[in-house]
């Protein structure tokens, strides 16, 4: 009866028990298909790390300017990495550098949550910060 009417028998959820088949055109079913999975990648949202980088003597107006575009970052719902770099004798006194995160991380909090907490790679300590949902 479905060749008479040009349709064909599609399986809809072979995971349930019973399989759930419907007699339709396949043609249709395959579009529908990709449509909605057209629907649901555009409503998935992409989130990008985006990265502010300071020095462990970054001044207070630079520092305050990096500040604001963190959270610019994380107002738009991206992640942010801070990053401390220490050149040359600068490693001595990782600790200036911490200082700054630990500060920035302060200042942010109403904003977003520490996912990474500071941590030291090579010449970097970095840190990253997601948005509070």
């Amino acid at each position: 009866a479905a060749e008479a009417e040009g349709l064909d028998l599609v399986e809809i959820s072979p995971g349930a028990t019973p399989p759930v088949c419907r007699i339709m055109d396949y043609g249709k079913f395959k579009y529908q298909q990709s449509k909605k999975s057209h629907e649901a990648k555009k409503k998935q949202s992409v989130v990008l790390v985006k990265e502010v980088k300071l020095g462990p003597k970054t001044e207070e107006h630079d520092f305050q300017f990096k500040f604001k575009h963190v959270l610019r970052f994380l107002e738009d719902g991206n992640k942010a990495k801070v990053v401390v770099l220490f050149r040359g004798r600068e490693m001595a006194h990782t600790e200036f550098g911490r200082a700054l995160l630990d500060r920035m991380a302060e200042m942010v909090k109403d904003h977003g949550v520490i996912e990474q907490s500071p941590r030291q790679e090579g010449r970097n300590m970095t840190m990253i910060i997601a948005p509070k949902k």
